[in-house]
């Protein structure tokens, strides 16, 4: 996958970087790990400037994260509820655990955003809850760029750092990928395998 990534950053320079933060944030397998990483080289390798690099970064981000707190306001607890009373073990999440999330989220909403933009897969899912509880868009958005604006920020300048020892680096950065998506696929399975144990309990 980085090879993928890193081809669509030389080919598309910025707006590469803008359309795959986008899509970072719609779908979490591509990792942002792997995207600013590689900006952060290809800025070492003079081919970018790291501040532009960083800025692009996290305005591609911001788009996917603000698109889906608007689609979360929109459709609202009221309407969540049957689809998860429905669906909920394809969404491995049952009606009480979103309550408590609603609970968690609305005594520290601003920052489970902000610390969720540097979470693996959270970084997405954060942005959903904010919306069906109705946080405040200028608090919404002031929380996650922030949150965004330092991860997008290390990573970039973490790759510009490795410029020396990228390629080793770049063969980490696929075994993480996968790894991440391992997980996800893992944890996803093993939920949903559970889910009647788990309404039993």
């Amino acid at each position: 996958m980085a090879d993928w990534v890193r081809q669509l950053i030389v080919d598309g320079g910025y707006f590469g970087i803008f359309l795959l933060m986008v899509a970072e944030t719609v779908f979490p397998p591509i990792p942002s790990e792997v995207i600013m990483s590689l900006a952060g080289y290809e800025a070492a390798a003079g081919r970018l400037s790291l501040p532009v690099a960083i800025v692009v970064g996290t305005a591609g981000a911001m788009v996917g994260n603000t698109m889906w707190y608007f689609v979360a306001r929109a459709l609202g607890f009221d309407r969540l509820r049957p689809v998860v009373e429905r669906h909920g073990r394809w969404f491995t999440v049952d009606w009480s655990e979103i309550e408590t999330g609603e609970r968690w989220f609305r005594r520290y909403g601003g920052w489970l955003v902000g610390l969720g933009r540097i979470m693996p897969t959270f970084r997405t899912l954060i942005s959903v809850p904010a919306g069906l509880v109705r946080m405040r868009f200028c608090a919404f958005f002031l929380w996650s760029m922030l949150g965004t604006l330092g991860w997008v920020t290390t990573l970039g300048t973490l790759g510009w750092t490795l410029r020396h020892t990228f390629t080793q680096a770049e063969q980490w950065l696929n075994i993480v990928t996968f790894a991440v998506v391992g997980v996800m696929v893992v944890w996803y399975l093993w939920r949903v395998a559970t889910w009647d144990r788990r309404q039993k309990e």
